[in-house]
């Protein structure tokens, strides 16, 4: 693995297509925004000979962050994939953003892959957010390993910085988080800070030089051999701890030298189940046409250290109606199934599917079954449609190259599944499966959105049919209360990328106004009222009287309808009519025009004119008499309540519970969540959640996550009352 003394065995230029699952590596690279995961992965495109120079293909075209958003924004926003080729094997490696508004690439990513390396600063060190993605991996066993990059900083400590994720990452066993090489720096310079030129290894005790911007390897001086002699006892004593030979550590202090092939073979085991994770170092090369510190001990590592996709257990499958069916194996002979990890369209291809393939052999041209279940609450149809496979390729950049077919356990873009959506399954359409879908976040940040123009408004449904079918972080919303179209987002973020893809991918601008939280009224005491509508204007005229008695009812009554007219005062076939219009006028509103919820209404008494009187002179006199009644009385504004779930470090309980109360919440109860987490549980009404994700972020360092349940509506205080009323008459 990455202690083996290697020379170049990338392949100068195309990425190879492996034709078997363990000639195969799928890996995911982890890390807060600006760690330098982008930078990386050219770097390790550069030194497997898969770029002829840093982040350039061979025709020229950008490497990664080739998206046309991508650049405007300066930052990752969508998963990328980029395939390299190490000594005969395919390595995927698969970039995801590190703003916490992507987190849905981040979990797609993770689901494609079969290891994940974490990408640490060593200039701001183990983010919050990390942590969680840390732990997350380790409770289903994804193998990791990390890799310290920006040692070029003037404030960067390999060492500090390997003891922060020794302490942050480790766990209980702090010992399964150490570094496989040591860092060696040049002479300091006016800054005082020493460049690293070089690594030295702490099982072959070889120095791997880069200060030429090649890879060159020599025995460490007198001087270099004392500098690692603590590290290196501690990593051998970690490997043994992990070893599967009981006899090895009793042999070891014994005094008795073990063979580095056996601890390499031990170190690399440990990697795959998940057990160890190796730290390493890594820096562009101050020229971007040379070699970077430490690419080569990474591939290496991913090689020989991370599991093949035979190794990873697959993800359930069942039938599309929901029947069990036998576990599946990375065989490229077994039933299809596969995944659509991500969906994305093209101006001139159109929409493009990058599929992870858990079983059997994909081909173009074939017909498929396409299964998509369990997203219909976020705007996504629910599907079981036959499609037939366009082109097979492998992204590389902007570059789509073609491939004859796609087997087990790689990754392969699919062209013109125009049903597919992210998250669906796709299988022989003569033996349908089903995969258990991945856990995705509840987008909790609402933004309304309207047309710009008639000609926008023809385009709009389409636009956000088809975004929301590449994103399921992302929920649609038609609202019927309010009357607006509503995006469910992550973050800000997340919104302008949304909005920017819906103007320069479909061709439609919006404008975004202001989110109306639905609010309900009621009558505050009981009232009464008298419609009458008389009207005679020659001709067959309109006549209708009635008088009813309005009564509050207890929260989530909704409205009762009681007839007591005596005498036939109302005619029998005119009292549904009544209802009718007291119905329809409550669902318009008697106040601020919200619905009209919780009450009685009890007809009373009436009158009718043997021709004038109508079905539709009733309805008329029943809205009447209830708008008469809401003029006596004062009418409640009802707004909804959420049960809110807040999980976050222990350390920021009491900010939270703080500004839970703030937001007139009332908090329920706390309980622990796993070692140094806690859920806070409260009730706040919505109108102070609406921004809620923005503000849980910025509170908790990023490391906080909330989730909501509609409870109730309940009665605004009435200072609030009277000002949300004042606002809405007067447009604002």
């Amino acid at each position: 693995m990455s202690e083996k003394s290697s020379t170049h065995p990338g392949a100068a230029g195309r990425a190879s297509t492996a034709d078997r699952p363990t000639a195969l590596r799928n890996v995911v690279l982890v890390g807060h925004s600006g760690s330098g995961k982008t930078t990386l992965v050219e770097a390790l495109a550069l030194a497997s000979g898969a770029v002829n120079r840093a982040g350039r293909v061979e025709d020229g075209g950008c490497l990664s962050d080739h998206d046309e958003i991508e650049h405007r924004q300066q930052r990752s926003v969508q998963l990328s994939l980029v395939p390299v080729d190490w000594g005969g094997v395919k390595i995927n490696i698969l970039d995801t953003p590190g703003y916490a508004d992507f987190v849905g690439e981040l979990r797609a990513g993770l689901r494609a892959a079969d290891a994940a390396l974490f990408v640490v600063s060593a200039a701001d060190g183990v983010a919050g957010a990390t942590r969680m993605v840390w732990d997350e991996c380790a409770a289903v066993g994804m193998p990791r390993a990390l890799v310290i990059t920006h040692l070029e900083a003037s404030r960067a400590d390999f060492d500090e910085m390997t003891e922060r994720c020794r302490t942050s990452l480790g766990g209980e066993d702090p010992d399964s988080v150490l570094p496989l090489y040591l860092p060696l720096y040049g002479t300091p310079g006016a800054d005082g800070h020493s460049p690293v030129h070089g690594l030295i290894g702490l099982l072959s005790q070889r120095v791997f030089d880069y200060s030429s911007g090649e890879r060159t390897e020599r025995a460490p001086t007198a001087d270099e051999l004392p500098l690692i002699e603590a590290a290196r006892n501690r990593l051998i004593e970690g490997i043994i701890a992990e070893s599967e030979d009981e006899s090895l550590m009793d042999r070891y202090l014994g005094g008795e030298e073990i063979d580095i092939k056996t601890l390499i073979g031990d170190l690399e085991t440990a990697v795959a189940r998940g057990a160890f994770h190796p730290v390493l170092a890594a820096a562009p090369a101050a020229d971007g046409s040379k070699q970077g510190l430490g690419t080569v001990e990474l591939l290496e590592l991913i090689t020989g250290g991370f599991p093949t996709p035979v190794e990873r257990e697959a993800p359930a499958v069942t039938t599309p109606d929901g029947a069990p069916r036998p576990a599946l194996s990375c065989d490229p002979e077994g039933p299809l199934a596969a995944e659509v990890v991500k969906t994305s369209s093209d101006p001139y291809v159109g929409r493009i599917s990058l599929v992870r393939l858990f079983s059997g052999t994909l081909r173009p041209d074939e017909t498929v079954h396409v299964s998509g279940h369990g997203l219909q609450d976020r705007g996504h149809e629910d599907h079981d449609v036959d499609e037939r496979v366009g082109a097979l390729s492998t992204p590389f950049g902007k570059q789509q190259r073609p491939l004859s077919k796609a087997i087990a356990g790689d990754l392969a873009c699919v062209a013109k599944l125009t049903r597919a959506e992210t998250g669906d399954t796709l299988s022989a359409k003569d033996d349908p499966l089903l995969m258990e879908p991945w856990t995705m976040p509840d987008p909790l940040l609402p933004v309304a959105i309207q047309a710009h123009s008639k000609a926008d408004e023809d385009k709009l449904s389409q636009g956000l049919a088809r975004l929301v079918a590449e994103d399921p972080t992302m929920c649609l919303e038609h609202n019927q209360d309010t009357h607006q179209v509503v995006l469910w987002c992550l973050g800000e973020a997340h919104v302008d990328v949304a909005l920017e893809r819906l103007r320069t991918r479909y061709g439609v601008q919006v404008d975004t106004v202001a989110h109306k939280v639905p609010l309900r009224e009621t009558f505050g005491a009981p009232a009464a009222g008298r419609g009458r509508h008389v009207k005679q204007s020659g001709g067959h005229g309109q006549f209708a009287i009635c008088e009813i008695e309005v009564e509050p009812l207890p929260g989530g009554s909704g409205i009762e309808f009681v007839d007591k007219v005596v005498g036939g005062a109302v005619p029998r076939q005119f009292i549904p009519s009544v209802e009718k219009g007291v119905r329809a006028q409550a669902a318009r509103g008697v106040a601020a025009g919200h619905p009209l919820v919780d009450i009685r209404v009890t007809l009373l008494d009436g009158k009718a004119h043997s021709v004038d009187s109508s079905d539709a002179a009733f309805q008329t006199a029943g809205a009447l008499a209830l708008r008469e009644a809401a003029g006596e009385v004062r009418i409640d504004l009802l707004e909804p309540v959420s049960e809110v779930s807040v999980m976050v470090p222990d350390d920021f309980v009491g900010q939270v519970m703080s500004d839970l109360s703030g937001r007139r919440g009332r908090v329920v109860g706390t309980e622990q969540s796993g070692a140094g987490r806690t859920v806070v549980r409260a009730e706040v009404p919505e109108i102070e959640i609406d921004r809620y994700a923005v503000d849980l972020r910025s509170l908790s360092h990023g490391t906080g996550r909330f989730s909501r349940v509609h409870l109730r509506h309940e009665p605004m205080p009435p200072q609030l009352a009277d000002k949300w009323r004042e606002e809405a008459e007067n447009g604002a």
